[in-house]
């Protein structure tokens, strides 16, 4: 694919047309395929790699959400996750300006972990609601933990506060990865700076997603890691003042 039709395509790995659990009410969700990060308890390990899903037209997505019109609008929306969905950042562009001529609701779920070029910010004019995963609030063990700093983060982070664009922070609660009672206050503290958090919500550490790295030839690297239980999840949440 040419650069100038990356406006008018997306690569794309799957798209669930009634999604509950990825923003307000009914959701048209696009899962768009590539991502530049490592995380190791990532359960869509086939999203990586950019070379796979396929390309399809802005057109023909556009067609297929406003055939869901009447079940998303005007309480749910669309939401674009991934993969890292900005790295197609020139095609939400284009999408996000025909759903708000809509009057749809836009939503990314997204880690953050992006330059704010001129075409992300154009992005995040466009979108009501961004689900920001927090990666690791600690610098190092994110690194550890997904391969990059969690800086870029951070200051995507203050750029959605500085701007008012509504946030839902996320975090996935990982035994003995990013369940330390100090890591969990100093994302506390953190997120205390931010204006337009609307919801925090702590995702539990399962494992229902190593067999597709199994499929893939690749070793599981967080295989002996427990669950996280429901008491892990409300200790986390006593230690960040929610419920």
């Amino acid at each position: 694919m040419e650069e100038k039709d990356l406006k008018y395509y997306a690569k794309v790995h799957s798209i669930e047309s009634f999604g509950t659990v990825d923003g307000p009410g009914i959701r048209f969700v696009l899962f768009l395929q590539g991502c530049h990060l490592q995380c190791k308890y990532c359960h869509n390990r086939d999203t990586w790699d950019i070379n796979g899903g396929s390309y399809k037209s802005l057109d023909s997505i556009f067609e297929k959400i406003m055939n869901y019109k009447n079940y998303i609008y005007p309480n749910g929306g669309v939401t674009i996750t991934g993969g890292e969905p900005l790295l197609q950042a020139k095609f939400l562009i284009e999408l996000f300006s025909k759903l708000k001529q809509e009057n749809i609701h836009t939503c990314i779920d997204t880690s953050g972990m992006v330059a704010l070029t001129e075409d992300i910010k154009k992005v995040l004019s466009l979108t009501d609601l961004v689900l920001l995963d927090i990666k690791h609030i600690d610098d190092k063990k994110c690194k550890e933990l997904v391969g990059k700093s969690n800086k870029l983060e951070l200051n995507f982070a203050k750029y959605l506060s500085d701007n008012g664009i509504k946030m839902w922070i996320r975090q996935v609660l990982i035994p003995g990865y990013t369940d330390a009672p100090e890591d969990l206050l100093k994302l506390k503290d953190f997120l205390s700076t931010l204006k337009t958090v609307e919801k925090i919500e702590l995702l539990p550490y399962h494992d229902m997603g190593k067999f597709k790295w199994k499929k893939l030839g690749l070793s599981y690297t967080l295989e002996n890691v427990p669950n996280a239980t429901t008491e892990d999840v409300q200790k986390a949440k006593k230690a960040l003042g929610i419920t």
